[in-house]
């Protein structure tokens, strides 16, 4: 069961997030006779089964855990990992800055762990359509496994090839890249894009978005040129000692964005 499915009882070969605290989180599928084992103690599955999400459970030593059913914020946090997957936070704004949603097209080149690519299936819904592009192989397995996990994996075209090269697709509603050299990738974004379809592209560095904005600008096919970061800071909320968490998630990641106009 991915995140597409809602059930109230929990049923054999579903997904459930076992919740301890905000630092201890556990996405696991129930399995009939099993047992989960954490550093609390372990949990039977078959006491799980039938029970609501929502409900909690206990293990053998008496700790009590929340039983929650995984949404698309969870399976973002426990992807299987090729690569440095795109955090939470920038895969909101991306998503936001793509501008899908129920139906939509979309092209993603950088396939990746596929942590993102989950997210735009998720949005465009069934549907809708995800093409993503990589020319490894190997990520692309992996990125696979996470798909079906999530059950969106009937939504997503996995395609093995070089996005300077060009896509296959036409008039889709969003380009997103997460590569190396995203301004080498513009014309190719434009002509696979709608009028008025958006480009999103996700750099590391600032070097690569001065040469990405660059390539916007002089295909002169794009308006409405914009690069952003987004930062999150968490806060230890008590009585008392409101206050900024000492460890935070800084710098990730730039997000450039345009639109296509005809030339």
């Amino acid at each position: 069961m991915g995140f597409k499915t809602r059930n109230e009882y929990i049923s054999e070969g579903d997904d459930v997030l076992i919740f301890l605290d905000l630092k201890r989180t556990y996405l696991v599928k129930v399995k009939r006779g099993e047992t989960f084992h954490t550093h609390k103690g372990f949990v039977q599955f078959d006491e799980i089964l039938g029970k609501k999400y929502g409900d909690r459970v206990s293990s053998n030593l008496g700790v009590q855990f929340f039983l929650l059913s995984p949404n698309v914020y969870d399976y973002l946090g426990k992807a299987l990992r090729a690569t440095q997957i795109v955090y939470r936070k920038d895969v909101a704004l991306i998503t936001a800055c793509a501008g899908i949603g129920p139906s939509s097209r979309v092209i993603e080149a950088g396939t990746g762990s596929g942590a993102l690519t989950s997210a735009l299936a998720y949005y465009v819904g069934e549907e809708g359509r995800v093409y993503s592009y990589d020319v490894k192989a190997d990520f692309q397995e992996k990125a696979l496994l996470n798909l079906i996990r999530a059950g969106v994996s009937d939504i997503v075209e996995l395609k093995l090839g070089d996005a300077i090269e060009g896509f296959n697709e036409k008039c889709v509603d969003a380009v997103i890249l997460d590569l190396a050299t995203p301004w080498l990738v513009v014309s190719c974004a434009y002509e696979a894009l709608r009028g008025g379809g958006c480009f999103v592209s996700f750099s590391p560095t600032i070097e690569q978005v001065k040469k990405t904005v660059k390539a916007l600008e002089d295909d002169g096919g794009f308006i409405d040129i914009e690069t952003i970061e987004c930062i999150s800071r968490r806060f230890q909320v008590k009585e008392g000692k409101t206050r900024p968490e000492t460890l935070m998630i800084g710098h990730t990641g730039y997000i450039t964005r345009a639109r296509k106009v005809y030339r």
